[in-house]
Order: C-alpha cells, then sequence, then structure tokens
C-alpha cells in the first residue's frame, strides 16, 4: 500500500536502517550525559526509571514517527503536508527540520570537543593531572580558545558533509555499518578492561543495584527527558530516516532493535565509567563535567591510561559524528524533496549554512568572542530553544497526530506492513500503542517539557 508514490532511495537492508537510526540515537546523550544523570541520581534506581520510560514512552514514540516517514516516503514537511491539508502540521514537520538545523548548530562544537580530545590523549596532554580541579581548568582552557573551538567545529562538519553528500547506502548506510560495530568493539573492549581493575566492583554495584528510596520526582523526570532525548525523537530524524524504508519492513521490531541498541550503549558506557571512577577512588556525582573533568585524573591513575584515553574519546567522537550526520540528513532531506535541489548542492549549502550558524556558538566559551542574548550565551540560547522546546513539542504532536489526527484505522493499516505476523501473534499490541499514543505518552512530555522549562 503505498500513498507517496515515490521513487526514493531506500536503505540497502534491514541491519543497515537499524545501525544508521541507531547511530542517530546513540551520541553524546548516551556516553556523556547518561553517566552524569546516573551518577546525580542514585545510579541504578535512575537506570530502572530510565529504561521503564524508553518502554513505555520511547518505543511508542519511536514507532509513531518512523511510520510516518515509511508511509509518505517524505522528509517532515512533505509527511505532513501529505497526510493532512492543515497548515498547522505541515508547520509542526518545519518545525522538526529546524529544530535539527538548529541542533546540528551546537551539538557539532561539543562533538568538536571529543576530536580534541583525541588529540589531546594522544599527546598525553590528559596523563598530567593528578586532581580533577586541574583537568577541569585545561578544559576550560582549552575551549576558551575560539580558533580551537572554530577550528574542530570545521572539521566536525567536514566529516558530516562528506558522508552525507553521498546519499542514503553509499553515504549514511555504509558508514553506520562502519562506525557502530566499531564504536560498540571500542565500548566493549573498554568496559571489560576497566572491570579488571581492582575496586571495580563498586562501580557495578552502583549501576546495577538499586536503593528503591533514591527514586523521587527528580529522578523520575531526569529518566523522563533522557529517555525521550537520547532517542532523537521530534526531531525529524527518525522520521526522515523511516522514510528511506522499505514498507516491507517491520517497524515495530525494527524500533525496538534501536531502543535496545540506543540503551546498551548508555549501560556499556556507564559500566566503562563508573568502574573506573571507582576503581581510581573518584566522585561520581560531579554533574556534567564527569568526562571531561574526573576522567583525565582516571587515566593518569589508572594503568594503561593513555592507550584506555585514546579508545575512549574515538568512541566518543564515533557516537558524535552518527548523530552529526542525521541531523544533518534531516535538512538535506527538506531541500532534496521540496525544493527539488541535487543532494551534492544541498549538503553542500546547508552544511556551509550550519558551520557558519555554528560559530557563535563555538565563540561563546571565550570570554572575548562570547555574544550574549538576553542573558544567555548564543550556545545557551540555541540548546535551551532546540532541546527543552522543539524537541518535546515535537514529540507531543507526533504522538497526537498518529493517536488522534491521522486515524487509527489507516495508522493500523500501515504499520500491519510488514509485521502482519507480529500483531496476528500479539492483537494486544496495537491497542496498548493506541492508549499510548493518545493519553499516557502526550501527558508525560507535557511533564518532561514543564520540567525542563523549571515550571515543575
Amino acid at each position: 500500500m503505498s500513498i507517496s508514490g515515490s521513487n526514493r532511495e531506500q536503505w540497502g537492508s534491514k541491519a543497515g536502517f537499524i545501525l544508521a537510526a541507531t547511530g542517530s540515537a546513540v551520541g553524546l546523550g548516551n556516553i556523556w550525559r547518561f553517566p552524569y544523570l546516573a551518577g546525580e541520581n542514585g545510579g541504578a534506581a535512575f537506570i530502572f526509571v530510565y529504561i521503564f520510560c524508553v518502554v513505555l514512552i520511547g518505543i511508542p514514540v519511536l514507532i509513531a514517527e518512523i511510520l510516518i516517514g515509511r508511509t509518505t516516503q517524505k522528509n517532515p514537511v512533505g509527511s505532513f503536508r501529505t497526510l493532512h491539508k492543515s497548515k498547522f502540521w505541515r508547520g509542526i514537520g518545519g518545525m522538526g527540520v529546524v529544530a535539527g538545523f538548529v541542533i546540528l548548530s551546537f551539538y557539532a562544537v561539543v562533538a568538536g570537543w571529543t576530536l580534541g580530545y583525541i588529540f589531546e590523549a594522544v599527546t598525553g596532554n590528559l596523563l598530567n593531572y593528578d586532581i580533577a580541579e586541574e583537568a577541569s581548568s585545561h578544559f576550560v582552557e582549552l575551549t576558551a580558545s575560539p580558533f580551537w573551538n572554530v577550528g574542530l567545529l570545521a572539521l566536525v562538519m567536514i566529516l558530516t558533509m562528506a558522508i552525507v553528500y553521498f546519499g542514503v547506502q553509499k553515504g549514511i548506510e555504509r558508514g553506520s555499518k562502519i562506525m557502530m560495530p566499531l564504536l560498540f568493539v571500542l565500548l566493549i573492549g573498554l568496559m571489560f578492561y576497566g572491570l579488571t581493575m581492582e575496586g571495580s566492583a563498586q562501580g557495578l554495584t552502583y549501576l546495577f543495584n538499586p536503593d528503591w528510596s533514591k527514586i523521587n520526582t527528580n529522578v523520575i523526570l531526569a529518566g523522563l527527558g533522557q529517555a525521550f532525548f537520547s532517542m532523537s525523537l521530534g526531531m525529524g530524524a527518525m522520521l526522515t530516516y523511516g522514510s528511506y524504508m522499505s514498507r516491507k519492513e517491520n517497524v515495530p521490531t525494527s524500533a525496538v532493535w534501536i531502543a535496545v541498541l540506543d540503551t546498551s550503549v548508555a549501560l556499556i558506557a556507564g559500566i566503562c565509567i563508573f568502574s573506573v571512577v571507582f576503581a581510581t577512588g573518584q566522585n561520581p556525582d560531579v554533574g556534567p563535567s564527569l568526562i571531561f573533568r574526573t576522567l583525565p585524573v582516571v587515566f593518569t591513575k589508572m594503568p594503561g591510561g593513555y592507550l584506555f584515553a585514546i579508545l575512549f574519546f574515538v568512541a566518543l567522537s564515533l557516537a558524535a559524528i552518527t548523530s552529526t550526520v542525521s541531523l544533518l540528513e534531516v535538512t538535506t532531506a527538506y531541500f532534496v524533496d521540496e525544493k527539488k535541489w541535487p543532494r551534492k548542492k544541498a549538503v553542500l549549502i546547508i552544511g556551509t549554512i550550519t558551520l557558519l550558524l555554528g560559530v557563535p556558538s563555538a565563540l561563546s566559551f571565550s570570554p572575548n568572542t562570547s555574544v550574549d542574548v538576553f542573558g544567555f550565551t548564543f550556545f545557551g540560547i540555541t540548546e535551551f530553544i532546540s532541546s527543552n522546546l522543539m524537541l518535546p513539542i515535537g514529540g507531543f504532536f507526533i504522538a497526537i497526530f498518529v493517536g488522534w489526527i491521522w486515524g487509527f484505522d489507516k495508522v493500523t493499516e500501515y504499520v500491519k506492513e510488514g509485521s502482519e505476523k507480529l500483531f496476528e501473534r500479539f492483537p494486544w499490541m496495537i491497542k496498548g500503542w493506541k492508549i499510548v499514543l493518545r493519553f499516557i505518552a502526550p501527558i508525560l512530555i507535557i511533564i518532561v517539557l514543564l520540567s525542563s522549562l523549571g515550571i515543575i
């Protein structure tokens, strides 16, 4: 069944789609944000809440977003225009395109830090610190350099543009098939290495032995927010990747695989980090600066710290680049579909504009070049608007659209394409998915939005 009639390029295989979509979901949020949130929110108790939210909200909304793309075979704007006449819904699709564009502009700055820290690791600069304050000062000095920040931003964008330039199969899918397995191999190797260190068992206890008394409103909100943001929901990336998906593929099982792999990376990263943090007697709850503030001290104290540091930041960079690729593809797909631009032209123009937009964010960390917007740095305001407003709003309306507006009889027909046997075996899944999209997900996403705005 088709409603688009598109001769759109498609993934070469189901594995290619799953790895590319997992690459979009797996990013700094898994390896950087997840461990420090776990550290701040009681370890195992937070992980339990996070996994519960992934199952309850993440997977149902992910299925909905992929399904919209696969059904229409178009970008976010074209998808909503095809499915509904209202300009409002076209605007929701447009917001996803803009969100992906804005997020890429500042995310590429942070991705640049990970590349920069590969160089710092190779030169041995990360092995000079016995206390966290010294490592933190080094990080502040590096990020205060306009040349360091802008140069690395440019490098990230060049690498990202090169992959997207060659298209879905030859660029994104081929790159994902190399980068994602390499990321898993590196992380698993680092995990086993960390577990061999004396005292690492404390890290495992911290991560997997829950203290249920730690679960409170803040932990639930943190887990809910991380589950939503870590899966790249609401920014048009999964919708766009879904638009390159064959109708023969099973959307629900693909979504589950993406969620499982995404969560696995977060857990493996947590084991990597906390095994060595506890083995070297460091503090697990120092917050967002955990990687850049604590790990250099860990590398200094641990056997083989030089090699561990290099491999860790290579893995972190791979996670970052797979996400920047998906973000650039969202905007590229819009101009290819809607404006009929050749892909190569779209990548070069949009990539260059994104790079230029990212420069003020890159300069936000230098006292001499920072630009304030209503008291926020340019980096801070772009991150806040896109991550705290656009993403939850986008996710909310995707759930509402599929649950209420599209027509659930039609939705049921489309989601069953490629997954008939699954729903024959588990007929209750459709009803459960409908309830989540109509009621549970919208309410919980609104709670995430209000929490991110500091209202609750």
